[in-house]
């Protein structure tokens, strides 16, 4: 059995806003979570931001974590890169020192950064401290597409009525799928350099985001050596019994993506460095599978206080945003072990201190 990487979606969903979108809240968004296959360290989401109401300048954020707490992180803006590639087509997102890059649409994508990130850790970011001293990083990333994309809301008719009908649709930001790949690249700091293999997971996301009503999410992902994948977006039970977003797949190797569900997440509920038991239980057709989780390295932003044009605005929708978790995670499957991401979140009130 053959495996098609496009999920039958136009090659065209791949390239970036050409110009400037007429629409003030259109954002056009590109992010990678990278993790070495030896879980020396992990890339816990680079991304860029291009709104149209701040077009001149793309938010960028990074994340370097490694499994000893440091952390090396940056929040902000920079000026926007062209979008033309060689080929004149618009394939490049990129602001100031980070520049993605589509090589081959849904085949071969790359990533680059060069410049500075704040030195902390996780346990400072744990205590609302985000504050460090800055410091020379370098990021490169050759991503190679292995897994179909997974299209939110295209597997199970309920999650899809969840996109077109509730505000579920409005805080994932308009049309958005993920895609697993494999990974090479290197990370530098401060001058020494890091080489590795490895595997991540990209989103492509372009649609206009509102985030006032968001209360929190489960969202996992990660690909086996086998070239087993999973991965799901779980919204928590809502306090009134009202259905949430809840979809995700399980992927064999070939073929297509299996429909799955989460029926047992690991909602936000502490906030840990590392070693948390972050286990999921996935239900398909064919019955449930049980994968065991746990972090190795961790970034946190409490409170959500960066001063960038989408956190100011965010802020004026939501002043009390959830507290967010984005780590590199150990999973183990039937036998198999590989690293993956992990990004949760939960109202403070909800997280025990």
């Amino acid at each position: 059995m053959t495996t098609e990487l496009t999920g039958g979606i136009d090659p065209s969903r791949e390239y970036v806003f050409a110009q400037r979108p007429d629409n003030s809240e259109m954002r056009d968004s590109v992010s990678f979570w990278t993790v070495d296959d030896r879980g020396r360290f992990g890339l816990p989401r680079i991304g860029i931001e291009a709104v149209a109401a701040n077009w001149a300048n793309h938010e960028v954020q990074l994340n370097i974590a490694f499994p000893d707490g440091r952390v090396y992180r940056l929040r902000g803006a920079g000026p926007s890169l062209p979008p033309g590639g060689p080929d004149g087509k618009p394939t490049v997102l990129g602001a100031g020192g980070l520049a993605f890059r589509c090589i081959e649409p849904f085949g071969t994508w790359t990533m680059t950064y060069d410049g500075k990130a704040v030195q902390t850790s996780s346990s400072d970011l744990i205590a609302g401290r985000a504050a460090g001293p800055l410091v020379d990083v370098g990021v490169f990333v050759e991503a190679t597409m292995a897994v179909p994309p997974w299209i939110q809301g295209a597997l199970r008719h309920d999650a899809g009525d969840r996109i077109d009908n509730s505000v579920e649709g409005e805080l994932m930001g308009g049309p958005r799928y993920e895609q697993l790949y494999r990974a090479t690249g290197s990370v530098t700091i401060d001058g020494h350099t890091e080489h590795f293999t490895g595997s991540g997971l990209r989103i492509r996301r372009q649609g206009v985001r509102r985030l006032a009503q968001f209360w929190g999410h489960a969202w996992q992902s990660a690909l086996f050596p086998s070239g087993k994948a999973f991965g799901y977006i779980a919204y928590p039970p809502r306090p009134d019994g009202r259905p949430t977003f809840n979809e995700g797949y399980l992927y064999r190797g070939d073929g297509e993506l299996i429909p799955a569900r989460a029926v047992r997440a690991p909602w936000l509920r502490r906030l840990r460095e590392v070693g948390e038991d972050v286990s999921v239980v996935l239900e398909t057709a064919d019955g449930t599978v049980h994968i065991d989780g746990e972090t190795v390295y961790s970034t946190h932003d409490i409170h959500h206080d960066d001063d960038t044009y989408s956190v100011r605005e965010m802020k004026k929708e939501n002043p009390n945003f959830p507290a967010l978790q984005q780590a590199g995670v150990r999973y183990r499957w039937d036998g198999e072990e590989t690293y993956g991401m992990l990004e949760r979140s939960n109202p403070l009130s909800q997280i025990e201190t």
